[in-house]
This record gives structure tokens, sequence and C-alpha cells, in this order.
């Protein structure tokens, strides 16, 4: 778990002595790519902290179509917040785009947290006030914002992940047809631009 002690030390600030209490709280579990972690109609009892690897989570409409709400690879979180707070049934699919190490961590781990720590406290509430912040900047780029423009900002959100995702699940992501995303990748390269 060594990107989570990373992470936890780094952002929460969390002293030594309560990091060693909320270490023993969490689990690491070995997902195989193409394995799901949620499905809809259950409810979320973890938010998967991503060690090594690449989730998504989506959900898939009445047509069969699917369309992904968020990409996760290493240092990321993912979860359905609302089922996990609500305890209500997700709307959710998770599953592994690679084979990927996650930390498992609980709502009981986010409480106890709290309590043990003042400093996890405050960096959870950041956490949520960023994921809130992130969330309505995705809606505004989905309802008004171009293709490229959503291309462009996918890039500076997801720097790595260009190589690592098949160009439909980003289309699907940036919701977009795939031709639509080689059209806006074609008309970039015209203007002499490269992602990484």
């Amino acid at each position: 778990m060594q990107n989570f002690t990373k992470y936890l030390k780094a952002k929460a600030n969390i002293p030594e002595p309560e990091f060693q209490l909320l270490i023993k709280k969490v689990k690491l579990k070995n997902i195989e790519k193409g394995e799901t972690l949620l499905r809809p109609g259950e409810i979320c009892r973890h938010s998967f902290f991503v060690e090594k690897g690449l989730l998504r989570s989506y959900t898939v409409d009445n047509s069969g179509k699917e369309h992904i709400i968020q990409f996760g690879s290493e240092n990321w979180i993912v979860s359905d917040r609302s089922s996990a707070f609500f305890n209500e049934p997700s709307d959710l699919f998770i599953d592994a785009i690679e084979d990927t190490n996650v930390v498992l961590i609980s709502s009981d781990f986010i409480n106890e947290a709290s309590e043990i720590s003042s400093s996890f406290r405050h960096f959870n509430q950041i956490a949520l006030q960023n994921h809130i912040r992130h969330q309505q900047k995705r809606i505004n780029l989905l309802l008004s914002a171009s293709a490229e423009t959503r291309y462009m900002n996918f890039i500076t959100l997801y720097p790595d992940l260009t190589l690592r995702v098949p160009q439909w699940m980003i289309a699907s992501y940036l919701g977009i047809t795939p031709e639509s995303l080689s059209r806006v990748r074609k008309e970039l390269a015209h203007k002499n631009f490269r992602p990484n």
C-alpha cells in the first residue's frame, strides 16, 4: 500500500501514531482486468483507492450504450458516494480496465479516521468539496463545451490515459461518438498538438 500510505501522509497530514492506527483498518485487493467491483442495484460499501492499475465507473442506458462517468488511475479514488453515504442501491458499474490493485476504504474507516484525526477530518471535507467541484465542471462541459474543449480537458485531467484507454471509452466519457473523437484528434494534429 505504498501509494496509499504516501497519499494519506501527504494529503491528510496525519501524524505517525494516528496513521499506524488507521492503516490497519484498510485492505488491499487484487482485481483482474474486466472484473466488476460494483453493479447497479448493489450498495456501494467501499471507496476504491487505485494503488496500481485503472478503474472506470459508468452507467448503461436502456439501449445498452455505456456512459463513462469517471476513470481512476493510480492515486485516484473511485466510488459511488451517493450509494455509500445514503445506503441506497447504486446506478453505477465500477470495473477494472487493467489488472488493478485497490485499497478498500469503508465508510467505517472514514468515520473512525475522522474521529481519530482532525487532520483527516479536514482533508476529507476538502476532498468532498473537490469532488463536487469536479462534477459541476464536468456537467458544464458536457452541456456547453465543444468536443475539442472536452477532449483538451480530458487530457489535462487524465494526462496518462490517452495510450491506456481505448478510444471508444474516451469518446464515451466525452459524450461524443468515436467518429467525432477521431475528427477532433485529426484537427488537433493539424494544429500541431500532440497529447502525452
